[in-house]
């Protein structure tokens, strides 16, 4: 007898644990919602060494339903991250054949069906099915996205934005904790195609990795052994439902007031009048901070958003979304420049409450 693809996915979890988190109960206050932060945070700092900074960003932008996009060189571990974060997740609704984890690795030659699905014809029956492609997960990893063709490139657009993908004139929603780590090297320009801007858009942060300090590499090597054991998979995992709780107290319980939002439209105001950017923020980008800030705020245990917040925030948020005129200085400082008035205001009116 063998196995469903449910039981298959799910094989590796230790029944114990796979009972306890299905039964779990539902996450409803900001307490239970900081919990689930801290089982993240601690199965992937024990999978991944010295990227802490990281770690947290990547678990802001899955709890305020962001994707995200990882810019560095070849072997800096962002594969392993990813991996690390599907093997967090424990799938409590198995009869919904969406899996856990699934990588797409983008290459020139890489068709659009070969990411959403194809409709495939059984002679068996002499009817068409459909057969989902990796973008059907709950985690998606697309390594080396900049590698393949802007046609290929525009079948995640509206996965992305839309949660869902349209094949053969028939919509298929996808699982909505449907989240996406895209990875790209800013070296190897040789036969890659530069991700356009209404695609950039759709990722909430780009993180730009850098080399791990000297002591956080000696420990790499160090428990490398380790690691390739396992280390860390008798620690307490999350459930997909979990996930989708959290979010839901986040959005309600974390509180945002009129002064931020002000704050934000100052600084997208900022960028589109800045002789240095030929283009400024948009209006999604806004709409997306607001969540990001609210889980920044439940990773620091506050019920509030504070100018901190958004400070921490805005570089990596609006960073990608500019178009900066030639001989401009770095994306990162022209941020900042445009930052210091807003948080100005922002400081002087919540301290007088």
């Amino acid at each position: 007898m063998t196995m469903t693809e449910a039981e298959t996915r799910n094989s590796d979890i230790p029944q114990s644990e796979h009972i306890t988190r299905t039964l779990a109960p539902p996450i409803n206050d900001l307490q239970g919602a900081y919990g689930a932060v801290q089982r993240l945070r601690e199965r992937l700092q024990t999978a991944v060494r010295g990227r802490d900074e990281v770690i947290e960003l990547i678990i802001i932008a899955l709890l305020s339903d962001g994707h995200i996009l990882l810019e560095d060189f070849p072997g800096s571990g962002k594969t392993t991250l990813a991996k690390a974060l599907g093997d967090c997740i424990v799938d409590d609704r198995p009869d919904d054949h969406i899996v856990t984890f699934r990588r797409i690795q983008f290459t020139p030659d890489l068709l659009p069906s070969d990411v959403t699905g194809t409709t495939v014809f059984d002679p068996n029956t002499n009817k068409f099915f459909f057969r989902p492609g990796p973008i059907f997960a709950h985690v998606v990893l697309a390594d080396e996205i900049n590698r393949t063709s802007p046609k290929v490139q525009a079948a995640m657009l509206e996965a992305m934005a839309e949660k869902q993908s349209t094949v053969d004139n028939r919509t298929r929603k996808l699982d909505e904790l449907f989240f996406v780590i895209a990875t790209q090297n800013p070296l190897d320009l040789a036969g890659t195609f530069p991700l356009p801007s209404a695609q950039l858009d759709r990722f909430l942060f780009k993180i730009r990795m850098k080399h791990i300090p000297r002591e956080a590499e000696l420990e790499v090597l160090a428990s490398a052994k380790a690691r390739k054991a396992g280390a860390g998979r008798d620690l307490p995992r999350v459930t997909r439902t979990e996930i989708i709780d959290a979010r839901v107290v986040i959005e309600n319980q974390i509180h945002v007031v009129a002064e931020v939002r002000e704050c934000l439209v100052d600084i997208a105001e900022k960028t589109r009048s800045d002789e240095r950017i030929l283009q400024g923020a948009s209006t999604r980008s806004l709409v997306l901070m607001i969540p990001a800030l609210q889980a920044r705020a439940l990773s620091r245990m506050r019920d509030y958003v504070s100018a901190e917040d958004v400070e921490a925030l805005a570089p990596l948020v609006f960073g990608h979304r500019l178009e900066l005129a030639p001989g401009s200085e770095t994306t990162e400082s022209v941020v900042r420049g445009c930052l210091v008035q807003p948080l100005e205001k922002l400081s002087r009116s919540t301290m007088r409450k």
